[in-house]
Formats: structure tokens, sequence, C-alpha cells
């Protein structure tokens, strides 16, 4: 391609269309990857919660959760299907939409929210390793940690705090950003690790007392008047927080769906989310219940039920378990910022700047952000909300995705130019108006304002876990009645 060409081209070789050859993904890659998605401290506490805080009829807990599931996988299979039919990844299947240069700016929001959420998870995944280390040292030496060095504190962190972070910083950009092949092997060993690591849990728990673990499980299973029509109302709460949580993954699904060998292999793979959950659920609920009725044999302990992993690593006594129990956390936490957070910030950052950046050069910028962002969150970024705006720009994902489902499949008939999304020239078919596509940016306003509505209006808080949903298809639909010929 000649220089005067290729400045009037988006090419970039990490952003073009996967060769058949290289679509290795099946059924199995994805369960793992939708494994890797609830495999997290937060998946675990939210779906504990779910069964044993909020006194919940159990049935209704589990039917919202498969309910959850299903829209997941509907949502998933629309947008996984753009992907993997052209092997293209999310942000360059946007260039359809919004106009090459729209796509370019608007993908931002995606890699904004990834990168701010990359920070954050390293934070949280560095004091996992701070709590190793001193595990490790107060093995050897107890008394080093008495020592002056590690009681100075800057940006609330210590030493052993800023040596946790760096190592967590970077060992996943080391990891993350050696491609897609050893994104797929992370993925796959962090799935099967986990769940291994939480058969070992549950059968420690279980052996320990198998009658008095098994009764204190079903004890806390509420079956009463499931029939009653007071539980639609929880039914549909529960669908939509299930929801809620996997709605960030879906937007860039592409990302990893680019790679699945055929459409039949993609439904099955996404259908794999709901045997997820399943084990999921019932690994954790016997830990969570069996654990509780053990500790609450202690007075001290009859104040509430702990369904955060790491409060109740911190009633263990045994050292052996909890060092296990941290370096599982470690690998569900790292490969879970990988699958959320950092593939989908590299490919929009790329797609920012084609002619500049590769997948690599990508990951070491997001890096070194995520870094800034770890150091500054618990003494700045935590105090001043911070995550009250990234939930206002993850307002965005909802439109941007209800207008790239009804443009792909009711606008452009499921076709897509693959020459002409990589072209800069104004007589491309994603030209438009000076690269913009009007009619879609008028769209994702419209359905910015709904779906942020509800994090920002009192009066509507209570539709938030349905702001995903209401954005998408208010944006959406607006599209369709402006694009349709």
């Amino acid at each position: 391609m000649s220089p005067q060409n290729l400045k009037k081209s988006l090419t970039n070789w990490d952003l073009v269309s996967v060769n058949p050859i290289d679509k290795n993904w099946d059924w199995k890659t994805l369960f793992c990857f939708w494994g890797v998605n609830i495999q997290s401290v937060i998946g675990f506490s939210l779906i504990t919660s779910l069964y044993v805080i909020y006194d919940l009829n159990s049935f209704v807990v589990f039917f919202g959760t498969i309910l959850g599931a299903l829209l997941v996988f509907i949502f998933s299979n629309l947008i996984g299907k753009l992907s993997q039919k052209n092997g293209l990844p999310f942000v360059v299947l946007l260039r359809s939409s919004f106009g090459v240069t729209g796509a370019k700016y608007l993908g931002l929001i995606r890699f904004f929210v990834g990168v701010f959420l990359f920070g954050i998870q390293t934070y949280f995944l560095s004091k996992a390793f701070s709590y190793l280390i001193r595990i490790a040292i107060f093995s050897t030496e107890p008394t080093i940690l008495d020592k002056e060095i590690f009681l100075i504190f800057f940006l609330g962190m210590n030493l052993i705090d800023w040596t946790s972070i760096i190592i967590a910083i970077i060992l996943q950009g080391f990891l993350f950003s050696a491609g897609m092949n050893m994104n797929k092997r992370i993925i796959i060993f962090s799935a099967i690790a986990v769940y291994f690591g939480m058969l070992f849990f549950f059968l420690s728990v279980l052996l320990s007392d198998v009658k008095f673990t098994s009764q204190a499980f079903l004890n806390i299973l509420n079956t009463q008047n499931f029939l009653d029509k007071k539980n639609f109302g929880p039914i549909i709460t529960v669908t939509s927080t299930v929801f809620a949580y996997f709605s960030v993954v879906i937007l860039s699904f592409g990302d990893f769906t680019r790679y699945v060998k055929d459409e039949s292999q993609l439904k099955k793979g996404n259908l794999s989310l709901v045997l997820n959950l399943l084990i999921f659920s019932f690994f954790a609920l016997f830990i969570v219940s069996g654990m509780d009725a053990f500790l609450k044999q202690d007075p001290e302990n009859l104040n509430r039920i702990l369904t955060n992993p790491t409060d109740i690593i911190g009633k263990l006594d045994n050292l052996f378990l909890v060092v296990l129990a941290l370096i599982f956390i470690i690998i569900a936490s790292a490969s879970t910022n990988l699958i959320v957070n950092f593939i989908p910030s590299q490919y929009t950052l790329v797609n920012f700047l084609p002619f500049s950046l590769s997948i690599r050069s990508a990951g070491v910028i997001i890096s070194i952000l995520g870094f800034i962002i770890g150091i500054f969150w618990l003494t700045f970024l935590s105090q001043v909300g911070a995550l009250s705006f990234i939930d206002t720009f993850g307002a965005f994902f909802g439109p941007l995705f209800g207008i790239m489902i009804f443009d792909f499949y009711f606008i452009q008939k499921s076709k897509i130019n693959n020459k002409d999304i990589y072209s800069l020239e104004n007589n491309g078919i994603y030209y438009y108006s000076g690269g913009w596509h009007i009619k879609a940016v008028y769209s994702v306003i419209i359905g910015f304002i709904f779906s942020a509505s509800t994090i920002w209006n009192t009066n509507l808080m209570f539709l938030q876990s349905f702001s995903w949903i209401i954005g998408a298809f208010i944006a959406g639909f607006t599209y369709y009645l402006l694009a349709k010929e």
C-alpha cells in the first residue's frame, strides 16, 4: 500500500478480519470465558448475597438467575454473531454504524471505562499479593514487619503495598499483551483452576462434618410460597441484577467471538453461561453456608453472615487454606480483569491510533494508566465518587449496542463491506458525513439520556438495573426510524 493510500486507510493488522485458520475457539473455550466472568470476588458476593442476605425465596433467586443468564445469552448471540461472521472486533464493527471517524471517538468511551476499572481491579488484586507477602515475612521473621520502613505510608500504601501493586501491574501487562493465543490459555487455565479450587474448598467444608454442613446448606434454602404473586417483582429484580452484572461484557463480546469457529459453537458456548451459574452458585452457597455454621459456634460471629471471600478468609485459622484461597483469588481477579477491561481497552485504543499502535504497545499504555489509577484509588478517586462518573460513561454501552444491532440486522441486512470499513475515502459507504453517521449520533445521545437518567434521577433509580436494556432499545429503535429508507 502506498504512503498516500495508507493515510486514507484505517487498516491495522490487529484490527483486520481473523484468518479462518486462527478461528480456534469452540464452545468449551466460551464455557471457560463465561466461567471467568462469574469467578470473581464480586460475582461470589453477588450470588451468595441474593440467596442469603435479602430474604428472598430460593426458587425466586434460582429462576431469576436463570432468566438473567438467558437474557445475556440472547444479547450475546446477537452481538457475537457480527464478529464471528466477519472476524472483526467490536470497535471495527462500530464503524459501520457510526462512521469510520465516529467509531474512533465513541470507541474511546469503552476505553475510558475499561482502563479505569482495570486500575481499580489491579489495586484490589494487589491486596491479595500484599497478604501473601506479609504471610511469607511473618512465617520467616515476624519482627521484620515492625521495622520503621514498613510503617511509612505514601498515598495510603506502605512498602509492601507498593511492591504488590507493581507486581500486579507488571504481571498483568506482560501476560495480557502476549496475544490472543496466550489470552485463550489464561482464560482456560483460570476457569479450570478456580473451579478445582472451589471443589477443594467445598469438599473441605463438607467433609469436616457432612451432616452438619449439609443441614446448614438446606437451612438457608427458603422455598416457601414460591407461587405467591408477590414474588413476580423480586424475580424481575434478580433477573435485572444478574443481567446488569454481565452487561459490561456484552458490548465488546465480539473481541472474543471473532475467534469462534462457527455460529453453532457460539450458541453452545453462550448457553454454557447457565451451566456456569448453576455450578458456581452451588459451590459458593455451600461454602458460605457451611463456613457460617462453623463460625457461628463462636458467639463473636453471630452478627452477620459473610458472603465476601476476603472476609471469610480473615476468619480462617488454617494458614495453608488462607494461602491457597489468596492464590485462587489472584487467578480469578486477574483473568476477569483481562476479559472485562484489558482486551476491550486494547482494541479501542488501537482503533484510535491505528497507524501508531499495536496490541502490545497499547497494552503498555493501559498498564501505565491502570497503575496511576490504582495508586490514587484509595486516597483520591474513591473519595470523589469517581465510580458514579464511570457508571455514567457506562450508560453509553446499551445505546451503542442497540444501534449496532438494529443497524446490522435491519439496515445493513447482515452485510459488511470489508473494504470500505477500513477506508477514509469520502466515497466509502461508512464515511457518511465527514466520517460521522449523524443519525446514529443523534440516536445514541437520546438513548444515553434515558439510560443515564436511571443513575442521576432519584425518582428513576429503581430502574438502574434496567438502564442498559432501556438505553439499547430506545437508541436502537430511534436509529431504525431515522435510518430506514
